[in-house]
């Protein structure tokens, strides 16, 4: 289940298999963030991952990045998961070899 942008996965020797009740935000190459296949701004962000957690006290959220986003657009996705107090909060690769 993807977040509603296709984006080109990097590739790490320690990718594992993820939870399937994790929110799924995608952050394309250009910078663009899309959550349940709608583009949304990074300052909605946050809310989105508290209605989340209401619902899924034990939620995951995972970040979907292209690989050629920017680092820091990603670091502000992830600052505003945890700011929302998510605890567990990942970034998507594919496993090298694939």
């Amino acid at each position: 289940r993807e977040a509603g942008l296709e984006v080109n996965r990097p590739s790490a020797a320690t990718a594992q298999a993820g939870d399937k009740g994790a929110m799924m935000a995608a952050v394309g190459p250009q910078g663009d963030i899309y959550v349940d296949h709608r583009k949304v701004d990074l300052r909605s962000i946050r809310g989105l991952v508290e209605r989340f957690l209401a619902e899924n006290p034990q939620g995951a959220v995972v970040i979907v990045a292209d690989k050629e986003s920017q680092t820091g657009r990603v670091i502000d996705v992830l600052d505003q998961a945890r700011l929302a107090g998510a605890k567990n909060v990942s970034v998507a690769a594919t496993r090298k070899g694939r």
